[in-house]
């Protein structure tokens, strides 16, 4: 069995469970850039900021 077929038989065969991983990579991909942008900003604006 490749890789392919065993993807589409545990995710994208039911819906609710593609729908759960659509909805899991969108929350993980969320708090991800979130995290990320947050220290983009603080590296870009170290020492104009009000935090210690």
């Amino acid at each position: 069995m490749s890789l392919s077929s065993s993807i589409y038989n545990t995710v994208m065969r039911k819906n609710w469970a593609f729908v759960g991983v659509i909805f899991a990579g969108a929350f993980g991909a969320d708090i991800a850039f979130d995290v990320y942008a947050q220290r983009f900003w603080d590296w870009k604006n170290q020492g104009r900021q009000w935090k210690v």
